[in-house]
């Protein structure tokens, strides 16, 4: 046992020495989860891994701690009862009492050993697969990322997109996210959201059902399949693709935990999507963070009378950018080359003629004949230039001689609906 603050053992004995013991004293090689490519030392893997059960997701105190004093050194000031974690600029006695109430229970070998038995790991900044990325979060940076599933993250996150929305989605909202994964999955992107209900579930689905790539950033531990429905469709994509998240083994979502999670989801890819949201949306916060982050910002429109395209609308209204479907999106993410196909509308027969033959076919009245003459003043060309538009529409079917003069040829009547009300 640990001598305590007086010297003796047990009465006065720090109560998170063993928290200390575990993360500063385990053995220094290879420490569970870690593996080749890893350039992050043991002792500073265990460092962070405890700092996910100590500090909270986002906490830009905590992270700027970090990045003044390193993993090993703030878990020592944390731990440690000499005045030096009262030393850190912004800590206070509360703050430091929760702190050091969450590392006595912090047992990071513990939590390596138990993401490494579902055939995950936990990196950090500095490891290979760490998507550089993440840096632009500054001090909000995640402590580091426990990871599921046999892709490399760095390499999906490079090319990937954020398909976020409504959780009580309408079937169109679900029919455009769906659309939105499959395409962007068969573009060969990875499609990035959250695992919830409603549109997320969609978007991972669409990607899914083409076999693509899809991957969940969670706002709990990667072990605990949340929310429950989902349980297959996370597990799919531990399989198959992969799962993330900031938080340690089974830790458990609250409210502001899902908000500070979308931060890494708008960090983590090149745009967001939003498919349906109202005014008030955690989808909003992603896009807004993208925005800030210089990320592209994308909005799905809907119903203009429909409250959960409201928040959606807003984002149109401002910086974001309005796509339909999947190529639109990657023409605006991807790189040079990558482009939508133009959007058009039938192109009929009438269309390709040059404007002094549709003026010439537009001074016919809809029914009746009229001469060539009438024909030229009202195109406003002459009568022999008239004539010989005349006859080169003759030959194109569109009109013909009626005695000595023109009329347009009939058109036949589909199922008998002749058209009504002119032209």
């Amino acid at each position: 046992m640990r001598p305590g603050a007086d010297g003796g053992q047990g009465k006065g004995r720090d109560p998170s020495g063993d928290a200390r013991h575990r993360v500063l004293e385990q053995d220094p090689g290879e420490a569970p989860g870690t593996g080749p490519g890893r350039a992050v030392s043991s002792r500073e893997r265990l460092a962070r891994a405890a700092l996910t059960r100590i500090i909270e997701p986002g906490d830009e105190r905590g992270g700027r701690w970090l990045r003044e004093c390193g993993a090993v050194e703030l878990i020592r000031r944390i731990t440690t009862r000499d005045g030096t974690a009262e030393q850190l600029s912004g800590m206070t006695p509360k703050r430091l009492a929760g702190y050091r109430l969450r590392a006595e229970s912090a047992d990071p070998g513990r939590d390596l050993s138990v993401v490494a038995a579902l055939g995950g790991r936990f990196i950090c900044p500095g490891d290979r697969e760490w998507p550089s990325q993440l840096d632009d979060l500054a001090d909000a940076r995640p402590t580091g990322l426990w990871v599921r599933g046999p892709r490399d993250l760095r390499l999906w996150a490079l090319r990937s997109v954020a398909v976020v929305g409504a959780r009580a989605c309408t079937p169109y909202g679900s029919h455009m996210a769906a659309g939105l994964g499959a395409g962007l999955a068969e573009l060969g992107w990875v499609v990035v959201s959250g695992a919830a209900f409603g549109v997320d579930g969609a978007a991972h689905r669409g990607a899914l059902a083409v076999g693509g790539a899809t991957m969940a950033v969670l706002a709990c531990g990667v072990d605990v399949p949340y929310p429950r429905g989902h349980a297959e469709l996370i597990g799919r994509m531990a399989e198959q693709g992969l799962v993330i998240g900031e938080l340690p083994p089974s830790d458990h979502p609250t409210r502001s935990r899902f908000i500070l999670r979308n931060r890494v989801i708008a960090a983590l890819t090149r745009g967001t999507v939003v498919v349906e949201a109202e005014y008030r949306s955690g989808s909003l916060v992603t896009a807004r963070c993208a925005q800030r982050l210089g990320r592209f910002t994308m909005g799905v429109p809907g119903p203009a009378t429909s409250g959960l395209s409201a928040g959606v609308h807003e984002l149109l209204r401002g910086e974001g950018i309005l796509v339909t479907d999947a190529s639109e999106v990657a023409e605006l993410v991807g790189n040079i080359g990558e482009l939508a196909p133009a959007r058009r509308g039938p192109v009929h027969p009438r269309d390709l003629l040059d404007a002094v033959s549709a003026r010439v076919l537009d001074a016919l009245p809809y029914r009746g004949a009229v001469s060539g003459r009438d024909v030229a003043r009202a195109a406003g060309t002459s009568t022999d230039e008239a004539l010989g538009r005349l006859y080169e529409l003759h030959s194109l079917g569109f009109v013909e001689r009626d005695g000595d003069g023109w009329q347009l040829t009939p058109r036949p009547t589909c199922n008998g609906d002749a058209r009504r009300g002119g032209t």
